[in-house]
């Protein structure tokens, strides 16, 4: 027989229960992502409503699962029992506690990109993707600072590479035992980038900056050919899986994605940008809102993860607008700023902000084609992070 519950549990269940319903809404709006945060936010409620009054888990004190789905069982035949019985341990199991589902995103990523901006600006956009991985780099120390140990540090440290998909790979592999309150807290966290950015940008760039147009460029970036762009997919590719073995299956499903859109094979893009892409992320957040149970995320270890993330993502987007500084009184302060913060690999989002920003100001104001060189590099530096931190502390 279940004892009652802790009054603790029982308030955190109902407040993640009012939570889902909140980002429900605000996915409904538009506020937040509304491909995630609704089958996340249902998710949430349906867990923590149907286990309310449960003082364990349904499946007993020693594991850690919900109604739908155990998430560190090891046992092959109770496994093979429980992949009969509860309706997401299939989904789980084959594509999500093995990263799978990250890669089946990043092929979707992939095959929407466009990478003719990363082309025609290449050092441009690199110096602006590096500049905003300033959290994924500085958080890690911080967070050892805090105690938390390397894997857990590095894990929430990706938070600032504003890369879910890349969060979750990278938690699986340096800090399984707590991927779901980093993912979680990954997810939600890229919501604020919305209201929050724009802040930081208004704090950092005076108004004249923010709506300053590009100017015309000396030499017009050269119109990359077919073959060309084909061409730089398969060394990109092959560069990075040979220096980041261990972030392969990242840069393998991305280039796939990138691949088949400039190789114009039109059944594959609508796979991958339709069904695969969307399919994905429809799971993705209804799996993370069903692990979303009160006990995981009262863990005291959450608090810090919830600090910590934030603090990435804000040290992201300032060093972003850093690297935008600097490129704006190289180029002869010809180079608005702002598109700095585009580096934060949010794609598009971060691109598609910086341009609304700067035509709040200046509707004549054209900054989309360096933000999107910048957001899409920032997806690369953000996965060889991922795959350097893997490398150095998967041990």
């Amino acid at each position: 027989m279940v004892s009652e519950p802790d009054s603790k549990i029982v308030i955190g269940r109902i407040c993640l229960m009012i939570l889902g319903a909140v980002l429900l809404f605000l996915g409904r709006k538009g506020v937040l992502e509304p491909l995630l945060m609704i089958p996340m936010g249902l998710g949430m409620i349906a867990v923590n409503a149907g286990i309310l009054h449960f003082a364990e888990s349904p499946l007993g004190p020693a594991h850690n699962g919900t109604l739908f789905l155990d998430s560190l069982e090891q046992s092959n035949d109770k496994l093979m029992t429980l992949m009969q019985v509860d309706w997401l341990q299939p989904i789980y199991t084959l594509t999500f506690s093995n990263g799978l589902i990250a890669c089946l995103v990043f092929m979707g990523i992939g095959s929407i990109l466009d990478i003719t901006y990363v082309m025609a600006r290449p050092i441009q956009s690199m110096v602006l993707a590096l500049f905003a991985e300033l959290g994924t780099i500085l958080v890690y120390p911080i967070g050892v600072a805090f105690g938390l140990s390397q894997g857990h540090a590095a894990s929430v440290a990706l938070i600032g590479g504003a890369d879910g998909p890349m969060v979750l790979f990278g938690s699986l592999m340096l800090a399984k035992d707590i991927f779901v309150p980093i993912t979680v807290i990954a997810y939600l966290y890229l919501g604020l980038t919305y209201g929050g950015y724009p802040w930081i940008a208004k704090a950092m760039i005076p108004r004249r900056l923010r709506g300053m147009a590009m100017p015309p460029e000396k030499v017009k970036p050269r119109q990359a050919s077919p073959a060309a762009r084909l061409a730089f997919v398969v060394i990109a590719c092959a560069v990075l899986c040979l220096l980041f073995p261990v972030a392969a299956p990242l840069f393998l499903a991305l280039f796939v994605g990138v691949a088949v859109k400039e190789a114009d094979l039109k059944p594959f893009v609508d796979l991958l940008s339709g069904p695969v892409l969307y399919g994905s992320t429809m799971f993705l957040g209804l799996i993370l809102g069903v692990l979303c149970e009160a006990k995981v995320l009262l863990d005291p270890v959450v608090l810090p993860l919830l600090l910590l993330g934030i603090l990435a993502l804000i040290l992201s987007c300032v060093g972003g607008i850093l690297g935008g500084y600097l490129l704006y009184f190289t180029s002869g302060r010809r180079y608005n700023p702002i598109i700095g913060m585009a580096g934060v690999s949010c794609v598009p989002t971060t691109a598609k902000l910086v341009q609304k920003e700067a035509a709040k100001i200046n509707p004549r104001a054209i900054i989309l084609p360096q933000a999107l060189g910048a957001n899409v590099c920032g997806v690369i530096t953000t996965a060889i992070i991922c795959g350097i931190y893997i490398t150095l502390l998967n041990k």
